[in-house]
């Protein structure tokens, strides 16, 4: 029986999460925050859900858009390039993003009678984004579990797994990453020079190499 929610962002990560749990994911849920990549993002969630027969709900959060500060909220020209490291990449943080996308999950999860709320984070994440951490998702566990009375808990499955491990066991599900979207400068192609591209590609590379010796 299908019993949890997905925070479902269309790209990589939650991609994979989404096809490996399909048996158990009864709802899907994007939110558009006002990120330059919101909308190629969610072309790509439609697209996947749509494939997969799971059911998707889109949340507006433009608020974040209006009041937050990120470069992530300024524009392409704001996202820096080069490679994917804290120096870079600190830049990118939306303050407090996971905690507010997990706290409206899990009073939807409840209202939909689903016990499981799942977000795809991942170690590459810990040391850029602290609302990505073990410890932040360990409090945020607990907070979701007594706010919700015990009716909701919150699964992230790929806490300690790199971006290099999620894709080899994407590419090994036969998941078509093509049909994903990460660049953070939200252009219709993927720009290739910043560092989220950068993260992609060569994680892909590294998983293919790791699989297929190519």
């Amino acid at each position: 029986m299908k019993h949890a929610l997905l925070i479902y962002s269309g790209g990589m990560d939650s991609t994979t999460m989404l096809h490996e749990f399909r048996q158990e994911i009864a709802l899907a849920v994007n939110f558009s925050y006002g990120a330059n990549h919101n909308a190629q993002e969610a072309r790509c969630a439609r697209e996947q859900c749509a494939a997969l027969g799971i059911e998707l709900i889109e949340i507006d959060l433009a608020f974040m858009g209006r009041y937050f500060n990120s470069a992530l909220l300024s524009g392409a020209d704001a996202i820096p390039t080069g490679e994917y490291d804290a120096d870079n990449m600190a830049a990118t943080v939306v303050p407090f993003r996971n905690g507010i996308m997990l706290s409206i999950a899990a009073g939807l999860a409840e209202s939909r009678n689903l016990d499981t709320v799942m977000i795809a984070n991942h170690s590459g994440d810990h040391h850029i984004y602290p609302d990505c951490r073990p410890e932040f998702i360990s409090a945020i566990q607990e907070a979701i579990s007594a706010g919700s009375g015990g009716k909701v808990r919150l699964s992230a499955p790929y806490t300690s797994l790199n971006k290099t491990e999620i894709a080899r066991h994407g590419l090994r599900l036969g998941v078509d990453y093509s049909r994903t979207y990460s660049c953070y400068k939200g252009t219709d192609t993927p720009c290739g020079e910043c560092a989220t591209c950068r993260e992609r590609e060569e994680a892909l590379r590294e998983a293919a190499l790791s699989i297929w010796g190519k």
